[in-house]
């Protein structure tokens, strides 16, 4: 690779050693990123609105490198903030029309850290609205198609950060998750995605403070990227009340290490138990069946989780109600799926979210237990292959119908009850030649070991990218 050519494919982490060290120019990889967005977009619609101020802001990283200044661990990476998160001057829409011209005057704390970070915002990616959705489509933006095969879907809700980070149009995607968002587009398209664990991402602004559902956190086509983009988000802030020391935390060096011989690793096909696609489950089982050549102890359980789907509609309810309630005046002018969840939240009772925090408390005890005996679970990140981009969701999994519209998410939501780190990591392909992706578990506060695990995941499975 020349100075220039072919870095929008580099890894977030060579693109910033090769900028801090005056081999590569950040202007030259902004030039590049913009040139594949304007020939790759009009067909994936990933990035919705570009940051007119990305070139200038690549100069004036490269004038602090000559000056001798230290640009931060992301020097010159160009990195796609999901239409959910405020950028200052940067229209953000929140996928949703009465927000179409919406123009912040402030960046989220978690651009800011990005910014502080050296990174350079090269614009926002497309998102449902509010992101509710496991596929991504808005009545602001339209459709994100799948970089694989423009006919599917990129999966949701920060499926437009994952397509631009699978054809080299960002090199980090910044997003929220609330019932996968970062894991469910990453494993549509190949790419990585981190679920922190609650508090270690800060979120600011907030509809909720105390909201210890939804996450913030980042995707990259490498988990060492992922790492690299973690280890500047992370970090307690006084503007938030939730928030986890990170002293002494060192995540990319996690992820270069890999994990030890040795870990404890569990497999379940399942947990959700609505079935899964065999093409996606024999993808699954293989990946984690390798790790014993790389020195893990692999067994196979049996881990139950599905008592908890009722709790998590109920408590997705209550937090719809908690983001959306300065717009409750306003519910009729919103999409059907934040219109049905909120009205869903107001309509719940005080038993019912009685009943869902009590079995959240008891998936929260499980994983306690199963910690006692295992360093990871793996378990698919999907129960079905990415469907047709016009389907909102599918209608079936493994040949049964669905109980409710959100059963094919069950096998993400379900873990996202545990605030408990989960990452999903390509692990293989399809019988259609579409990614398939593995989620992987760690302990309470265990990032580490759930990067270092993911880390050798992807060695031993390497997908590649999609041809564009």
């Amino acid at each position: 690779m020349t100075a220039t050519e072919g870095a929008a494919l580099a890894s977030a982490a060579d693109i910033a050693a090769r900028v801090r060290a005056r081999e590569l120019s950040p202007v030259a990889v902004v030039e590049e990123t913009l040139a594949r967005v304007e020939r790759l977009d009009p067909v994936l619609n990933a990035i919705v609105t570009l940051n007119p101020r990305a070139l200038d802001d690549a100069h004036a990283i490269e004038r602090r490198i000559a000056r001798g200044d230290d640009v931060g661990v992301l020097a010159g990476v160009p990195v796609g903030i999901k239409d959910v998160t405020e950028v200052a001057g940067l229209r953000t829409t929140y996928g949703s029309p009465i927000y179409a011209d919406y123009v912040p005057d402030h960046d989220a704390l978690i651009v800011e850290r990005f910014r502080a970070a050296g990174a350079i915002i090269i614009g926002k990616t497309n998102t449902p609205e509010f992101a509710a959705g496991g596929n991504t489509w808005n009545d602001v933006f339209g459709r994100t198609r799948n970089p694989w095969d423009p006919s599917k879907s990129a999966g949701g809700s920060t499926g437009g950060g994952a397509a631009a980070l699978a054809t080299g149009m960002i090199a980090i995607a910044e997003g929220t998750d609330l019932g996968g968002s970062l894991r469910i587009p990453a494993s549509f398209c190949g790419v990585v995605g981190l679920r922190p664990s609650v508090g270690l991402v800060p979120t600011d602004p907030a509809g909720w403070v105390w909201d210890t559902l939804q996450v913030s956190g980042a995707m990259a086509r490498t988990v060492g990227d992922v790492a690299l983009a973690l280890q500047a988000i992370a970090g307690p802030s006084s503007r938030v009340p939730l928030a986890q020391p990170i002293h002494g935390r060192d995540f990319a060096r996690a992820a270069r290490t890999g994990a030890a011989r040795g870990v404890r690793v569990a497999y379940c096909p399942d947990i959700a138990g609505i079935g899964v696609e065999p093409a996606i489950e024999t993808a699954c089982r293989r990946a984690a069946l390798a790790l014993g050549d790389a020195g893990a102890i692999v067994d196979e359980v049996e881990l139950d989780l599905s008592f908890a789907r009722d709790a998590f509609l109920a408590l997705r309810g209550e937090w719809f109600v908690a983001w959306m309630y300065d717009r409750l005046d306003r519910i009729d002018e919103l999409g059907v799926n934040v219109r049905n969840n909120t009205r869903a939240g107001l309509e719940g009772s005080p038993r019912d979210l009685g009943a869902a925090h009590r079995a959240r408390g008891r998936v929260w005890e499980m994983f306690r237990d199963f910690f006692s005996r295992y360093d990871c679970l793996l378990t698919p990140t999907m129960c079905v292959s990415p469907f047709p981009v016009e389907q909102n969701y599918p209608e079936t999994v493994a040949g049964r119908a669905m109980r409710t519209y959100v059963d094919w998410l069950a096998p993400t939501f379900l873990l996202s009850l545990s605030g408990l780190p989960v990452a999903s990591v390509p692990c293989g392909l399809d019988s259609s030649s579409m990614p398939v992706g593995m989620q992987i578990v760690g302990p309470a506060r265990g990032e580490e070991a759930v990067l270092a695990l993911s880390a050798v995941v992807q060695r031993m499975q390497p997908i590649g990218l999609p041809s564009v």
